[in-house]
């Protein structure tokens, strides 16, 4: 078992929720509650995985998030 870390945001034209999985390619989708979004992004990380052919040490490990504030 292993454990990924998904960043969500809300889609203000939508009003849906958005993950992305960084470091898994194809590992993204959206759902109309956080709770489906969950049940979405498991669905979709175990299809990339299936297709993953590298050793499982090589998949990315989360560090953190970091803001940068700019000018706009």
């Amino acid at each position: 078992m292993k454990v990924f870390t998904a960043y969500v945001e809300l889609d203000m034209e939508t009003g849906l929720y958005v993950g992305i999985v960084p470091g898994i390619p194809g590992a993204h989708t959206q759902g109309a509650t956080l709770d489906e979004l969950q049940q979405n992004l498991k669905e979709v990380l175990e299809l990339c995985l299936e297709d993953y052919e590298g050793p499982g040490e090589s998949l990315p490990k989360f560090v953190g998030l970091q803001q940068i504030e700019v000018a706009v």
